[in-house]
């Protein structure tokens, strides 16, 4: 198995390879949150590649086992969490639960699907981070199902817009990332994968992507 940089690195060049990151700095996309972006990472995509899930999935592994103590349960963030969640929790033997944005409203009124007990020491899956707030949320409802703070976050990729991790921090859960914006950009360059024009954009909004996104807000009639 490659070691925690390398497959970071390799992950970001598969993300590249199958199109699950988009570029589009002249047409930017819309987050939930309104905020605009010259790039957009749809990791649902890597459901479709048997080699790339498994790679993330050695990726997680490898994060699970520098945690000074195993979790006792893996929880997925729904959607795009789950699958991601169960692969894991296959290789490591464990109850494998998802969190849904709010209780269903019918039969049980659960948010929460699966097996998670009190006491237990849980790791969250997270397919993208962003603003961090749809983590934060599985976060809470996983804290009052087990009574315990998360082991930590685990997403395959993040923005790493400023202030996002001190969000996990003040929660008193870590957010690991097995990649994120600056190793996406270092191996896109490093392959010549973008041009001038799209490095410069995702530099920027790299930067300072309220100020970015701002520029593309449309005007108020």
């Amino acid at each position: 198995m490659k070691g925690g940089a390398e497959l970071s690195h390799q992950i970001a060049l598969e993300l590249l390879r199958i199109k699950a990151v988009s570029f589009a700095a002249s047409e930017p996309f819309v987050f939930a949150s309104g905020m605009r972006s010259p790039m957009y990472c749809d990791n649902r995509l890597t459901l479709g590649y048997p080699p790339v899930r498994e790679m993330i999935a050695d990726a997680f592994e490898q994060q699970v086992r520098l945690l000074e103590t195993m979790p006792d349960a893996v929880a997925g963030v729904a959607t795009a969490g789950i699958a991601h969640a169960a692969w894991l929790a296959q290789r490591l033997n464990l109850p494998l639960a998802y969190v849904r944005p709010k209780a269903k409203g019918y039969g049980r009124n659960r948010q929460i699907e699966g097996r998670l007990e009190s006491g237990q020491r849980t790791i969250v899956l997270e397919d993208l981070v962003t603003t961090g707030n749809s983590s934060l949320h599985a976060v809470t409802a996983v804290q009052e199902a087990t009574g315990r703070v998360p082991e930590s976050v685990m997403c395959i990729f993040t923005y790493d817009r400023p202030g996002v991790r001190e969000k996990f921090a003040e929660k008193g859960v870590p957010l690991v990332a097995i990649c994120d914006l600056g190793v996406l950009l270092h191996v896109a360059q490093a392959e010549s994968l973008l041009s001038a024009e799209e490095l410069s954009a995702l530099r920027s909004f790299q930067q300072d992507p309220v100020a970015w996104s701002s520029r593309y807000v449309p005007s108020a009639p």
